[in-house]
């Protein structure tokens, strides 16, 4: 008899449908309750845009197993080490991926087996060798985004109208950049602590400045975004105006507006919003010029932001390090373009 195995993408109700009593023990309101806790603990395991990305992973799989005349379950070390070799040099007309998209696709199939009862040994020799080879021969230095300087951040709310949603993009792209932001982390905001269900932080206001308490994909972290030297670059004084315009007292900071732009709206913002505004203002106000537009918009991001922090601000790189949430020094160096390059030329220190 052969037995069947579940090949299927998970929804949210195969994530959590698992987890309930025992068959041996009774049910009672209080347990009852205790295990809609624990499947709303077990949605929280692991962000949204995780889980779609394990989702196209285990689809993609499925998808080349059964191409191969393979099945995806139970795990096959040997024929997971030939998938990542495919990725890697493919034998169709596929585009070959990245070492650091190969390994998140590996931890993808890991995490989906999990789900389904299995356990994938990655250190498994068929899998280990193959990734070591794939490392050694394509690994690359990561590309990195372009930093947003002083400068450039000046110039691209300078493109911005001056209507409510002109203001509420101003404040999104300062705010995020004095306080070293993730895209995540400035939609996220409420007004109050635990307004909304779908919360990451609030904002509490000081004469000094504004402290955001964040739950960050690293652990809760605060953030102190002190005020700026003039009211039209300061990030603080825009957070303020903006939720004083959109009559904004509670629920989150960063909502949508109406068509004309004049109205706020009740919808939270998308992190994707932050991605599409710094590259538009990147676009609009010229920074880097030189390049193709292409070009352009590839090189910033979200990142921008927090990489031209850590290359502006020229304080203790330890003060930088606790802003950004960064476990290391390494880490936040990684951050830091042309900061400190030729600052000390050691060739002449050696005499040369």
């Amino acid at each position: 008899m052969v037995k069947e195995y579940n090949t299927s993408t998970f929804s949210e109700q195969d994530r959590t449908g698992d987890i309930a009593l025992p068959s041996h023990v009774a049910g009672s309101g209080t347990l009852d309750r205790l295990v809609d806790t624990a499947r709303d603990y077990a949605r929280s395991a692991a962000s949204d845009n995780t889980l779609k990305a394990y989702a196209k992973d285990w689809e993609h799989y499925i998808r080349w197993c059964r191409m191969k005349g393979a099945e995806a379950v139970p795990p096959s070390p040997e024929m997971i080490g030939l998938y990542l070799a495919d990725l890697a040099s493919p034998t169709s007309k596929a585009p070959a991926l990245s070492v650091s998209t190969i390994k998140r696709r590996l931890s993808g199939l890991s995490w989906n087996y999990t789900q389904r009862g299995f356990t994938l040994d990655r250190k498994n020799r068929h899998i280990a060798t193959i990734l070591a080879g794939i490392r050694r021969r394509h690994a690359r230095p990561p590309m990195q985004k372009e930093a947003i300087l002083a400068e450039d951040i000046r110039a691209m709310v300078a493109t911005l109208p001056f209507d409510l949603r002109g203001l509420r993009d101003r404040t999104i792209l300062l705010l995020g950049y004095a306080g070293g932001l993730r895209r995540s982390e400035i939609v996220g905001l409420d007004v109050v602590r635990d307004e909304t269900q779908d919360g990451r932080g609030w904002i509490e206001f000081f004469n000094e400045g504004a402290l955001l308490t964040l739950d960050a994909k690293t652990g809760w972290r605060t953030v102190e975004v002190g005020r700026g030297s003039t009211d039209q670059t300061c990030p603080v004084h825009a957070l303020e105006q903006w939720l004083h315009y959109a009559r904004i007292a509670s629920g989150p900071v960063f909502v949508r507006t109406s068509r004309n732009g004049k109205r706020a709206l009740d919808a939270r913002l998308t992190d994707k919003h932050v991605a599409r505004l710094i590259k538009a203002t990147v676009l609009k106000s010229g920074i880097r010029a030189d390049l193709p537009e292409s070009e352009r918009v590839a090189l910033f991001s979200g990142h921008s932001l927090r990489a031209g922090l850590a290359s502006s601000a020229e304080v203790e790189e330890r003060f930088i390090q606790k802003q950004l949430g960064h476990a290391s020094p390494e880490m936040t160096r990684r951050y830091q373009r042309r900061r400190d390059r030729f600052r000390i030329n050691l060739t002449k220190a050696a005499g040369l």
